[in-house]
């Protein structure tokens, strides 16, 4: 998934996006949860003195941020020497068991230290142990929140999320990419023991994924892979390296480098007996959807490409569309929306323009505090501690990753791809608009003279091309579906032709 970073917030509505996907995209402003990967952890409280009989349970409750709710869940129980233990579930950010360091009570007050997201929760107990009424406090911001205790935790439904035992095989892999030094895991899915399968290897998006593609709370690729596999066609889906069980530096890579990750899984699949090597295809997703075009032009070996929300602009043109789009569906004003527009272009002319990482940081530096003094009081607290406001948005500007994505140009690679290409979005895609990169991905395709190329724009889809209403990324987690069966068909029906004119 692509994000746009802002780096200036206004009042009512303006949002930081940052590359998580693994970055994943948690929250509409800076202080809602912001969680490493979306994993579930385990958590021991520090012993604490007081602990009155009552407050263990599930409390639930509604943070309001600028006209967005998410439901907040606390699970509160007891050891058995007495102290307290508790997590944090975000349902509608899709993340649960968020691990909470200190649990206290005293004097009626529950005091709650979250560390992995810089929160705080202090809030009056009832006298009936029924409600909970306090303070949410995150990156110098405070927001009311009030909890209720519930019987039972919101439930999240996945009713796509496949359910062992499966009807066909599944073998965890590892294989290395030589060049990095480092070492791929995934998981292999093949429609039977006997066969010579076409197979498709797919790609994630921006930021630290796992092998599912895990974000918002569904799991795509898991969902992806169990489909196609079901139709007779292999599959192998990886976790990112540094991610999971794969070894190396995530947060030092760019997309070339992961487009050698994706080489090396190539390599491997032609060494499996259960695998067609003149039948082997990649599924790029989002940020996917650049670096399946780059292996493609390197490896004779790709058979065809799909481009899920692939992009066929540059990521600065991604960014301010994106920025705007995102912006425009939760009722930010124009004025706002150019202003950060320009605000954006600024930042964006200092790393384009400026190599050296700590010159550029200095620079940045200097351009947002005298910002920052021009801000009136209203301001200042919409952003909450500058410091590490300055120091989030600094770690992702200036890496690798960003500096890459920003100047890259898909066009003259995609013209260069001589292999059948589907090209598919969302028409509902406001991470990666559907006119504009389709357009642009079609006439790539066209200059370099590829003639094997499908085009497709598919109402009402978003861009993890789930059923949407408006498309924010907001809606994410709180849709059950988790891809379209639309989709998956177009994919699956396309995939198996061109495995059948091979």
């Amino acid at each position: 998934m692509i994000n746009l970073i802002i780096f200036k917030k206004q009042k009512k509505g303006e949002d930081i996006m940052k590359k998580i996907d693994k970055i994943l995209f948690y929250s509409l402003i800076c202080f809602i949860l912001i969680i490493v990967d979306g994993a579930s952890l385990a958590v021991f409280a520090q012993p604490q003195i007081f602990s009155p009989t009552g407050i263990e349970g599930i409390w639930e409750g509604n943070l309001k941020v600028f006209g967005t709710e998410l439901r907040i869940v606390c699970k509160i129980s007891k050891n058995s020497d007495g102290t307290l233990t508790a997590t944090l579930d975000s349902p509608d950010q899709g993340v649960t068991g968020i691990p909470v360091e200190k649990v206290m009570v005293k004097d009626n007050t529950l005091y709650l230290e979250i560390n992995s997201v810089g929160g705080i929760f202090e809030g009056k107990i009832s006298n009936d142990f029924l409600t909970i009424e306090g303070q949410w406090k995150q990156s110098g911001q405070s927001l009311p929140l009030t909890v209720k205790r519930v019987n039972t935790a919101i439930e999240i439904l996945r009713p796509q999320e496949p359910k062992k035992p499966y009807p066909y095989l599944e073998e965890e892999v590892f294989y290395e990419n030589k060049e990095a030094k480092i070492t791929l895991a995934g998981t292999l899915t093949l429609p039977s023991k006997e066969g010579n399968f076409p197979v498709v290897l797919l790609i994630t998006g921006s930021g630290p994924q796992d092998r599912n593609e895990a974000l918002a709370g569904h799991r795509p690729f898991l969902v992806l892979a169990d489909y196609l596999t079901r139709q007779g066609i292999a599959v192998l889906r990886v976790d990112d390296r540094g991610v999971g069980r794969s070894t190396g530096d995530f947060s030092k890579a760019t997309s070339e480098d992961f487009a050698s990750d994706v080489l090396a899984g190539i390599e491997y699949l032609k060494t499996r007996k259960e695998i067609n090597p003149k039948k082997i295809g990649l599924i790029g997703h989002s940020e996917g959807g650049i670096i399946a075009p780059m292996v493609a032009v390197k490896s004779p070996d790709v058979a065809f490409i799909v481009l899920m929300a692939g992009t066929g602009l540059t990521g600065e043109e991604i960014s301010y569309l994106q920025g705007a789009l995102i912006a425009k569906a939760m009722g930010v004003s124009e004025e706002v929306i150019v202003k950060n527009r320009q605000f954006n272009e600024k930042i964006f002319s200092i790393l384009k323009e400026e190599e050296d990482s700590e010159i550029a940081e200095k620079i940045l530096r200097q351009m947002f505090m005298a910002d920052w003094e021009k801000m009136n009081e209203e301001e200042k607290k919409v952003i909450g501690d500058p410091k590490i406001y300055l120091k989030v948005q600094l770690q992702s500007l200036l890496s690798p990753w960003f500096r890459f994505f920003l100047t890259y140009d898909p066009q003259p690679t995609l013209s260069k791809v001589k292999c059948p290409v589907l090209a598919i979005n969302g028409e509902k895609d406001l991470q990666v608009p559907p006119k504009e990169n389709l357009s642009a991905i079609k006439e790539a395709l066209q200059t370099g003279g590829n003639e094997n190329f499908t085009i497709k724009e598919l109402p009402d889809l978003n861009h993890l091309f789930q059923t949407a209403q408006t498309g924010v990324p907001a809606e994410y987690a709180k849709i059950e579906e988790t891809i379209s069966p639309i989709a998956l068909k177009i994919i699956s029906d396309w995939i198996l032709q061109q495995a059948k004119d091979k």
